[in-house]
């Protein structure tokens, strides 16, 4: 396969362009002196760059390259490729019910309600799904970075993760919430630039036929059978998109309570617009007939490794200097979405884990080196994960599904009931994690131990158990937590057994969150 080399100058350059920026941004994140602050960015961040960082947390290389893969893929298609408008919806329901609240509590995480509510070490214990959807995540943007690197040089995929995981942790070890969130900025027009104008060329080459003709190929097809798993996807994808931290590090972020809200909103339909050249070009290679390009079918395959369409459709139907831009876009777009999914859980584990748990009197210079160190673990694991799953929508979705099924009940009630305490979030957390564990994952090859309805031998679970153990979850935790309410507020049991220490006197932080919550309903009235 011959190498493009305007594709990797366009890498290069545009490598080069966020670094710039990143270092630029940065020199505003020396002038904070605490680790809260450089997480939240002062919570300094106008409605522009707002709006650009948040659309941003969505699009990266998971959102394009695995979208496109999906359309591609056959016997899939466009009619599964739910994760964009899933996503999207997640951010009006985010939007609507906890992006206010949480910016006018003015927490730093999204663990702090949990800890301040439930305790530290049942905050600890959430922590764990959150790390997993996190780490899913950076799997997947680096998994994609990979592959498109794999399409621009001749070089082993594996070989080429490895690679971008390196650079994207040494750009994320000196970075912080300023330089990401600028970075995004840039991000976003590159990437947007850069695919709507490939979209014409690839569409009128000659070994592409057009769409209309093709479309039973790349439109895909739901059978009743399949009914219930398409509905699974697509609610963990919505409700699963709404707890997570690479959210909220930028909604916390946001000078104001209804900015927060109101940009949230906005931003789902910026993640729509910014769908629609996956989409396409997932059809366009799904319409191509792949001989007549330059591509080497001997080495690189779309139909073999369909997570490589986006990059191949832009490499090999589009002129020299089209693909200078649309593949430097792409790897730089990538790029710059890494140090986001890396320093939410960064930011995470240093907060919520370590000061809040092992060193509450840790210095702000520890804090800010522990932050550090833990981009390099992050960084390590994730690119592990990324070599081990083969299919970039496979992440893509995965990472949504424990951060549903756990995750989104929890955040629910410790927001919206009032009643909600630790025995009701341990116990949730406890059943939702069996359930869905028991429920089998073959991306992670775990057997099935509890047929659900409607199972497969072959297939598997075609129920929509994972809204079925989501379900279960919250009510489970509203249901015990008012059960511990009643016995222990009644007197039905002494509170010398209340061993989670749920109905004594209230902390400063738990007063801080009750006044909180009064405040926003008195306004709202």
């Amino acid at each position: 396969m011959a190498v493009n080399w305007g594709g990797i100058a366009g890498m290069i350059v545009f490598y080069l362009v966020i670094l710039v920026v990143g270092l630029w941004a940065s020199r505003k994140a020396k002038q904070r002196n605490s680790s809260e602050e450089a997480m939240t960015a002062g919570r300094d961040v106008g409605w522009l760059v707002g709006f650009f960082t948040l659309v941003a947390t969505w699009v990266g290389g998971g959102y394009i390259n695995g979208t496109a893969e999906i359309v591609f893929t056959p016997g899939w298609g466009l009619v599964w490729a739910q994760a964009p408008w899933g996503y999207s919806i997640s951010y009006i329901i985010n939007g609507i019910f906890f992006a206010e609240k949480m910016r006018a509590a003015k927490y730093v995480t999204m663990i702090d309600p949990f800890q301040i509510k439930y305790g530290d070490r049942m905050g600890g214990i959430l922590f764990l799904p959150a790390l997993m959807g996190e780490l899913l995540w950076c799997a997947a943007i680096l998994s994609a970075l990979g592959s498109t690197i794999a399409v621009i040089i001749d070089m082993n995929q594996d070989l080429a993760v490895i690679i971008s995981a390196c650079i994207a942790g040494f750009y994320t070890f000196f970075g912080g919430l300023y330089s990401v969130a600028y970075t995004d900025v840039v991000q976003l027009c590159l990437i947007f630039f850069g695919l709507w104008l490939c979209l014409p060329f690839a569409l009128t080459n000659d070994a592409v036929t057009s769409l209309g003709e093709t479309k039973d190929s790349w439109l895909g097809q739901l059978n009743p059978e399949d009914a219930g798993v398409w509905f699974d996807i697509v609610m963990l994808l919505i409700f699963g998109g709404v707890p997570w931290q690479a959210f909220y590090q930028r909604a916390l972020s946001a000078k104001t309570p209804t900015q927060a809200k109101y940009s949230t909103i906005i931003a789902a339909f910026g993640c729509l617009v910014m769908s629609v050249p996956a989409y396409v070009m997932g059809a366009v290679g799904a319409s191509t007939d792949w001989g007549m390009t330059g591509i080497d079918l001997n080495v690189t395959d779309p139909y073999q490794e369909p997570n490589i369409v986006l990059p191949a459709v832009v490499q090999y139907l589009t002129p020299p200097f089209v693909a200078f831009l649309g593949l430097g876009a792409i790897s730089a777009a990538v790029m710059s979405s890494t140090d986001s999914s890396i320093l939410s859980t960064s930011s995470m584990w240093t907060r919520n884990i370590y000061r809040n748990i092992f060193r509450p009197n840790a210095s702000e210079r520890e804090l800010m080196w522990l932050m550090r160190l833990f981009v390099i673990v992050v960084t390590v694991v994730a690119t592990i994960m990324a070599l081990t799953v083969s299919s970039i929508y496979a992440l893509f979705v995965l990472c949504s599904d424990f951060v549903y099924v756990i995750l989104f009940p929890q955040l629910v009630c410790v927001i919206h009931v009032d009643k909600s305490n630790t025995y009701g979030s341990f116990t949730a957390f406890t059943l939702g994690l069996f359930l869905r564990l028991a429920g089998g994952e073959p991306a992670l090859k775990l057997p099935a131990l509890i047929h659900y309805p409607f199972y497969d031998e072959e297939y598997g679970q075609r129920f929509p158990f994972r809204t079925l153990c989501m379900l279960v979850s919250l009510l489970t935790s509203i249901l015990v937590s008012y059960a511990a309410s009643f016995v222990f507020e009644r007197e039905y049991l002494s509170k010398k057994w209340d061993v989670f220490k749920c109905f004594g006197e209230k902390s400063a932080d738990q007063a801080k969150y009750v006044s909180v919550d009064q405040e926003l309903k008195e306004c709202k009235g």
